[in-house]
């Protein structure tokens, strides 16, 4: 999934994004959220989650079956 929609769908709903930068192997993006989710982006679309808001997250990304 790209990072641009990740954090424009994340952010409609109302959770602010609190920092974004790439990944220190330089092979994606972290992103950070008000809500305590964390996730990172790779270049490959491949998205892993932690933090406490991670589930809301992957809730809104419609992810959570998928098991990404």
């Amino acid at each position: 999934m790209d990072v641009d929609k990740v954090i424009a769908l994340v952010s409609a709903a109302g959770i602010e994004l609190t920092d974004r930068r790439r990944t220190s192997s330089d092979d994606g993006w972290s992103l950070s959220f008000a809500n305590g989710a964390e996730l990172t982006i790779g270049d490959d679309g491949k998205i892993n989650t932690s933090g406490k808001g991670s589930d809301a997250v992957l809730d809104l990304l419609d992810l959570r079956a998928s098991g990404t």
